[in-house]
């Protein structure tokens, strides 16, 4: 039986462990791979044959088709992997992030400027710390 991970729990995140790092390598290389500016021409001429050319699982290449990054992180894919993705899109760190939190870009930047969002379990550490 694999030991329990502590932070197996944390609402709404995916820890990049070794166990996501293996799930994810093919999809990771992948993305590496865009570094490169031919590599990124055959991506964008057609992506589907450019994923047929990686063992990636199909669940991982319909999720690069349809952009779907935290779909991606699910299935072992690393943000700063990932960034080569949307980065050959045109996109920003901050507009890939805030599509991947359904918010706005605008309002994306406006919350981190504020200090970031709070989990959603906050009342309960509130609760706790008031009796």
């Amino acid at each position: 039986m694999p030991p329990t991970k502590p932070y197996a729990d944390i609402p709404g995140t995916v820890i990049f462990d070794a166990e996501q790092a293996r799930k994810g390598y093919h999809l990771n290389q992948f993305c590496m791979s865009l570094m490169k500016a031919d590599n990124r021409a055959r991506f964008k001429a057609d992506n589907r044959a450019y994923l047929d050319e990686w063992p990636m699982s199909d669940d991982q290449k319909l999720a690069v088709l349809a952009r779907d990054f935290n779909r991606m992180i699910a299935l072992g894919g690393n943000i700063y992997f990932l960034a080569k993705i949307f980065s050959s899109d045109g996109q920003s760190f901050q507009q890939a992030a805030a599509g991947m939190t359904g918010m706005s870009q605008e309002d994306y930047a406006a919350m981190m400027l504020a200090g970031g969002r709070s989990p959603k379990n906050d009342h309960l550490l509130e609760q706790k710390q008031h009796g």
